[in-house]
């Protein structure tokens, strides 16, 4: 069986799955307005001892996005984990079988239709069929949206341990009494992100993050024994991994931009042009970071450093802006 439903089209994986079951409820918000409702805007800098190097992120947490929309937007949003492989199908298929799509939460290295797998065990996508065989589901556009993998590879995926793995997680959304009106659930949003932003509980996420990713990303140039392999590799992760480029400040600026033509709220705008030349910034690190990876010039992580404080300024100053509410 295969529902009848058109995959939303996006380039980052947890917008794309729950973009597919919003438009399954009648919902349709684009990309940015999906990632901007979940509050998704954040950074971390994360080093620990079973890592070869850092891992330089910019949204929140796994999990927190898809939950930040439904409540932002009034919807029920039902969150389930299993310890079992055998009882998390069944339930997912029932569900499928009812003629709801099923967001899932799983490690892309299983999925077959992966051209270069790496174990990641913070992706997400919508399941939307089954046969005796394969499952039918919803990826990312990098991925052709319409994917199709082994239900063995599906199990293994969904069982994979690791870092941000789940248990077998599986969710499914509907529609409350009433959803919450547009201008409303943006306004709530951005309040929301901007207050977490400018209050992080830890000194390595949101603008402290990035602060000390310019502290110390000098001090790994010097004791990398791979500069090729880790520059380069952040670089692509920061640009093209499911970010919408700019490690995610793109999606988040075209989210302001929309935001503002909504409410008007003259802040939003202020923080829009903001984040016109932040997003701009960013891909220009990103570039230096490319650079840094072919030439190992010194001079070059230097720059980065500074341009990271830059950075780290300029963003709080902008969520400043927006947490204002003028």
């Amino acid at each position: 069986m295969k529902l009848d439903l058109k995959p939303y089209r996006g380039q980052h994986c947890e917008t794309t799955a729950t973009g597919t079951l919003l438009r399954q409820i009648g919902l349709e918000c684009s990309e940015p307005m999906l990632f901007g409702l979940g509050e998704g805007l954040s950074f971390f800098f994360w080093k620990t001892k079973s890592m070869d190097y850092p891992f330089l992120g910019g949204r929140i947490k796994p999990d927190l996005l898809t939950k930040n929309i439904a409540r932002n937007l009034g919807l029920r949003l039902t969150v389930r984990e299993s310890s079992s492989r055998e009882r998390a199908w069944r339930s997912v298929k029932e569900l499928l079988d009812s003629g709801k799509a099923v967001g899932l939460k799983l490690d892309c290295y299983h999925l077959e239709y992966f051209s270069h797998p790496i174990h990641f065990a913070g992706h997400y996508v919508a399941i939307v069929g089954y046969d005796e065989e394969s499952a039918f589901l919803v990826d990312t556009e990098q991925q052709s949206s319409e994917a199709k993998t082994s239900l063995r590879s599906l199990s293994e995926a969904r069982a994979e341990r690791g870092s941000m793995s789940s248990r077998n997680l599986y969710y499914v959304i509907e529609r409350g009494a009433e959803v919450t009106p547009l201008r409303e659930a943006i306004e709530s949003a951005i309040q929301n992100n901007a207050e977490c932003y400018l209050n992080p509980p830890i000194k390595n996420s949101s603008y402290k993050g990035i602060e000390k990713a310019g502290r110390e990303i000098v001090a790994w140039f010097d004791r990398s024994q791979n500069r090729k392999e880790e520059f380069g590799m952040s670089a692509m992760l920061m640009e093209r991994a499911g970010t919408g480029g700019a490690i995610f400040r793109n999606l988040y600026r075209d989210f302001l931009g929309e935001a503002y033509k909504l409410t008007e709220r003259e802040g939003i705008g202020r923080a829009y042009e903001r984040f016109r030349g932040i997003a701009r910034s960013w891909s220009e690190l990103i570039a230096l970071l490319e650079k840094v990876a072919e030439e190992e010039d010194r001079r070059d992580i230097l720059e980065a450093s500074e341009r990271l404080k830059e950075l780290s300024e300029r963003e709080r100053e902008a969520m400043q802006l927006l947490l204002a509410g003028d």
